[in-house]
């Protein structure tokens, strides 16, 4: 994306490189204006705390680094505190964070049991989520409807302004039409114009919000890698299940692996036990029907309320598993599974890093040393391959990963967000 005109901004003494006036700054912000964007993605993600990081990060001298985090504040994306850091090393650097009342954008999440929406902040910050059950009609239309307009009631209760929203669905969602392929969790039809639906639904509710869709999983490690468990892993393989199915992700280089067309890890379809219990996609055994929520209820012989989450059912039967022996076994043949499941992916990606969501993390929490050692005892490399199981950090990270989607633009052309 092109880079658009600077706008003007006035400086205080306190912004001002020490020593130098106003028409000094203009060619230290020329010369990084190409960098207003990689230095809010570090800011955005933590890993420019003060001035003197920033400065290390971009490899800019100070009076640059100084402009381009000046120019941020301007643009209402930053805040930039004068007072020293409090290192106690070197000479004293401004503090950096994102803006407390800066812009957001809306957060929206789909599920086999309803949908949620959220504002987000910069810095991974998440308001309180609404969560919603899905409408009676298994319509794609009537479903996304209900979403938009949940987050348009959202928009309008907060005083910061909305840039745009995002949409992580459990599906495959082909980047090329924007068609989710395989959403049978919701009922819809293969190839279902999921990016139209949902850009026309939030074009109803709140016009001219640019938006963005992707697969749930896929945001979901984004997120974790951006600000969670994932932080710092150049291979970070992500594996989940909220309610129905598995999902999975990698991050590569902080950037996803999603193949020619979005469709790459589809791990919830890997044979676990090919004389396991029947899939949806009409094979048998798939990690997607032998490591989610529902295959924990069968085997412990839970049948949740109508109204019940398969996931709060199935994490009561993992509390359970502490003192009783049917729960306990059903827990472990879970594990049995999942770990199979994580040891064949193992053997592909070669990750240096799992992180675990949803019931996924329950169950290595119940099972800390088991769930790891059956990874290692089916993985071609053994122990010796080395590869830390941790649970996910982010309480929502299907959330915080539709918010990551939206902001992604504005993240690439922070001076975007002056636009309107």
């Amino acid at each position: 994306m092109q880079n658009r005109g600077v706008p003007h901004t006035t400086t205080s003494p306190a912004q001002r490189v020490p020593g130098r006036d106003r028409p000094a700054v203009r060619p230290a912000l020329d010369r990084g204006r190409g960098l207003l964007g990689p230095a809010l993605a570090l800011i955005h993600s933590g890993r420019a705390p003060t001035r003197s990081v920033l400065t290390s990060e971009l490899a800019v001298t100070r009076a640059t680094a100084g402009a381009i985090a000046a120019e941020l504040e301007a643009l209402g994306l930053v805040a930039v505190d004068p007072r020293p850091s409090g290192s106690g090393r070197g000479r004293p650097s401004h503090r950096l964070a994102v803006a407390p009342g800066g812009p957001v954008v809306l957060a929206a999440q789909l599920h086999a049991d309803g949908f949620s929406v959220a504002l987000a902040g910069l810095g991974g910050t998440l308001g309180e989520p609404v969560d919603r059950p899905l409408p009676r009609t298994a319509d794609p239309e009537e479903v996304l409807r209900a979403v938009a307009e949940a987050g348009a009631r959202l928009v309008a209760a907060s005083p910061r302004r909305c840039l745009g929203a995002a949409l992580a669905v459990p599906t495959p969602v082909t980047d090329s039409g924007g068609r989710a392929l395989a959403a049978m969790y919701l009922d819809w039809p293969s190839g279902t114009p999921v990016r139209d639906l949902f850009a026309a639904a939030v074009a109803g509710a709140l016009p001219g919000l640019p938006t963005a869709v992707a697969n749930d999983a896929n945001l979901a490690a984004l997120a974790e890698h951006r600000h969670g468990a994932g932080c710092g892993a150049r291979h970070l393989l992500y594996v989940t299940s909220g309610h129905r199915g598995v999902g999975g992700a990698l991050v590569v280089d902080g950037r996803l692996h999603t193949g020619s067309d979005g469709l790459a890890l589809e791990v919830g379809q890997l044979t676990v036990d090919p004389g396991g219990r029947p899939c949806p996609c009409g094979r048998r055994g798939c990690l997607d029907v032998e490591a989610d929520p529902p295959a924990l209820l069968a085997a412990a012989g839970v049948t949740p309320g109508p109204a019940e989450p398969l996931l709060e059912a199935a994490r009561a039967v993992v509390r359970a598993a502490s003192h009783d022996p049917v729960a306990r076994a059903a827990v472990d043949r879970v594990v049995e599974c999942l770990g199979a499941g994580l040891a064949g992916m193992v053997n592909i990606l070669n990750p240096d890093r799992i992180v675990l969501g949803g019931i996924h993390l329950d169950l290595l929490a119940a099972a800390p040393e088991r769930l790891p050692a059956v990874v290692a005892e089916r993985c071609l490399w053994g122990r010796s391959a080395g590869v830390p199981v941790l649970p996910a950090a982010l309480e929502r990270p299907d959330l915080t990963g539709a918010a990551e989607l939206a902001w992604q633009p504005f993240l690439d052309d922070p001076q975007s967000t002056a636009a309107g």
